[in-house]
């Protein structure tokens, strides 16, 4: 499809830089919206044309769609619990309300699900309820200290605009007003209780029109809410090392004394630290950036607190509060320390070491005690406090499902009830971990998932992200049974840019280091190929937002990489993409064009202005929301237009949107239909017969 052209260029430190279609970032025009149906409607027809669509689709039905359940974001109040329920085939993740957490029988089914002796459950907030179209989704909750109510955060259509809303957990009824524009998709959102449960403090955005359009940012604020006057009265505003890209973490220390505020500055892992006595205190600022302090959590008059300063895999300090020292309790080891939790009596501590996790446990005083046994090549995540000497976390790998543990101090772990139970089984499948080597001869890991079987030069799709200090730890998908089922290899590259390995690993990835993600990731193609794993016309790749970035990069400095291409919710336009609210949030990450050194790095690499015309571009499907709060749809459309006019290939470079956002929060529906087409788009383009 041919695209207008307007030509436009601005002038960077001395550099020209000039673009044909920068009038498609105006997605109000009509004659935008009649560019982006018509790709839209052109890529569904293409889709629709291919043969084995159908049986894609009725697979991933199949799979996503039976009757499941897993729970997420356990959490202990009270003398009760809540977590997030997923039970295909609803829309929705619901709240549930548990009295126990049940013990777990290990035993298993002929449909390779465990059966769970299960305690009391109730459901409390079921978004499916709320919105038959399957459009409401939560976006996170936070108890009261005693478990009488609840704050939840609501948001539609994938634009995670979240308004709490305030529930009577006993009654399921609604306490007070909502509060608006608690969450959004730039600067997140949170909430922490006062300890009587009368109030709460919370984050706060402007609302639409509240900030000139040219001052971009959302100037997120705490305030604290009265719910019993329906008082608010904003606490923390203009205190923060970048008002405009203030992340706010808040949370309460569980004897109701202390308040934290956790303040990230934009998204590149910076992080300022603010306390308060919750009554009759000032906020005080106990860390700033220089600091680097970057997770912390309460015991008694204790703050926990993971520092990298000094130590880029971390170290845990103890601090006393309000003015007491910060001493080293875990010093650094060869391991990254990648979270903490602390019980009355107990420190617990999420070790990381290239993407597979370990749990370690202490005293406070930092002697350590006998290790939590963990399955190899798994991921612990959520650990947290549930009780005043009790812990939970949960443990998945590629291959076996989600179960939640608990321990208390002094006793053995125990598997709960809450164990995700799903009939499809992955259990057949092994993990093996190969390294690839980068262009500056960094080790690079890849995870290979494949029936044992697997023949070499099997058709391979890998996956990546690189950024943000995120890693790509283990994780169960039953939506990759219906690539592997057929004998086919699944790949988790852990690129820099994560976190896998601490603090130089996310560095050695980011601001003007950032291509060597890219080069990180091309080399993981090339050994695939290499070492015979798959051939380069049976290699796909894909990747979405930071991940949609790697791809645009990847593809547009090796276009012999791989035969098929998945580009979702992609950042493209590195140059103009610090011009929204977002991405002047993703500035402490990538950089900025203010400064001649970063912009360089960044043209450099900038999908959209590296295309080149002439060049035979791989056939690439890309992705884009038109609510995305996170990466602006725009990004996708001019990368799409300028592939299309620019490569020689003949292969098809397709456009699909979704009435949604970023693609958290999307329905199940939403999942099955992107899913589908991802794979349809693969098969096709790697001549796969699934007819």
């Amino acid at each position: 499809m041919e695209t207008r052209k307007e030509t436009v260029t601005d002038t960077y430190h001395g550099v020209e830089v000039s673009e044909d279609y920068r009038w498609l970032e105006d997605g109000t025009s009509d004659e935008t919206k009649a560019w982006t149906e018509a790709q839209d409607a052109e890529t569904r027809a293409w889709l629709a044309g291919v043969p084995a669509r159908e049986s894609i689709r009725k697979r991933f039905e199949e799979i996503l769609k039976v009757e499941s359940t897993a729970y997420h974001a356990l959490t202990g109040a009270g003398s009760t619990y809540l977590a997030l329920k997923s039970q295909p085939p609803k829309q929705q993740p619901f709240l549930v309300v548990l009295t126990d957490l049940g013990v777990s029988t290990g035993s298993t089914t002929g449909d390779g699900s465990t059966t769970e002796g299960s305690g009391h459950e109730r459901v409390l907030v079921d978004p499916n309820e709320l919105d038959a179209g399957g459009t409401t989704t939560i976006d996170f909750f936070r108890p009261s200290p005693d478990g009488s109510k609840v704050a939840v955060s609501l948001s539609k259509d994938g634009t995670e605009i979240g308004t709490v809303h305030v529930y009577d957990v006993a009654t399921g009824e609604e306490v007070g007003e909502p509060l608006g524009w608690v969450n959004s998709g730039t600067a997140g959102g949170s909430v922490a209780w006062k300890a009587d449960g009368t109030g709460l403090w919370a984050t706060s955005h402007p609302g639409p029109g509240e900030v000139p359009d040219e001052d971009l940012g959302f100037f997120q604020v705490v305030a604290f809410h009265d719910l019993g006057t329906g008082e608010t009265t904003t606490e923390l505003s203009g205190v923060f090392a970048e008002d405009r890209i203030a992340e706010n973490f808040l949370s309460t220390s569980p004897d109701g004394r202390w308040v934290l505020d956790c303040v990230q500055k934009g998204d590149g892992g910076e992080w300022q630290m603010f306390v308060r006595e919750q009554d009759g205190g000032e906020w005080r600022p106990v860390a700033d950036l220089a600091d680097r302090w970057i997770r912390a959590t309460f015991a008694g008059d204790h703050l926990f607190v993971l520092s990298v300063h000094d130590a880029p895999r971390g170290k845990v300090l103890r601090v006393s509060l309000p003015d007491g020292e910060a001493e080293v309790v875990v010093p650094e080891s060869d391991v990254t320390i990648e979270g903490i939790a602390a019980t009355d009596g107990r420190l617990w501590v999420v070790d990381l070491d290239g993407g597979p996790s370990g749990l370690r446990v202490f005293t406070h005083n930092g002697e350590p005690l006998e290790p939590v046994e963990v399955p190899e090549v798994s991921a612990v995540d959520d650990l947290r406090r549930v009780g005043p000497d009790t812990v939970a976390w949960s443990v998945e790998s590629f291959t076996e499902p989600r179960s939640w543990w608990v321990a208390s101090d002094g006793s053995a772990p125990r598997r709960t009830a809450l164990g995700t139970r799903t009939p499809v089984d992955l259990s057949a499948y092994t993990v093996r971990r190969v390294f690839a080597t980068s262009a500056d001869g960094t080790q690079v890991p890849i995870n290979l998932i494949a029936r044992p079987d697997v023949e070499p030069g099997a058709p391979t799709l890998l996956y990546g992200y690189g950024g943000y200090a995120i890693s790509m730890k283990p994780s169960f998908s039953p939506a990759r049974l219906q690539w592997l089922e057929q004998g086919h290899v699944f790949a988790v590259a852990n690129i820099r840019g994560g976190g896998e390995y601490g603090v130089a690993w996310h560095h050695g990835g980011r601001l003007r280091t950032k291509q060597n993600c890219f080069d990180d990731f091309i080399a993981c193609a090339d050994h695939l190929v290499e070492t015979g794993v798959t051939t380069r016309d049976k290699l796909a790749i894909m990747g979405g937002s930071n991940g949609g970035l790697l791809m645009g990069a990847v593809l547009t400095q090796r276009p012999d990489v791989a035969s098929a291409v998945v580009c979702a919710v992609p950042v493209l336009d590195a140059i103009r993409s610090e011009t929204t609210a977002n991405g002047r949030f993703n500035v402490t990450e990538f950089g900025t064009v203010t400064d001649p050194e970063d912009f360089a790095a960044l043209l450099a690499y900038s999908p959209y202005h590296q295309v080149r015309d002439g060049v035979a571009y791989p056939p690439v499907l890309f992705t884009a929301g038109e609510f995305d709060p996170r990466v602006e749809a725009w990004h996708a459309k001019k990368m799409a237009a300028r592939l299309q006019a620019a490569t020689s290939s003949g292969q098809p470079v397709l456009l699909r949107m979704e009435s949604g956002g970023h693609g958290i929060g999307q329905s199940l529906d939403q999942a099955v239909g992107l899913l589908t087409d991802y794979y349809t788009f693969i098969s096709d383009r790697l001549d796969l017969d699934r007819g």
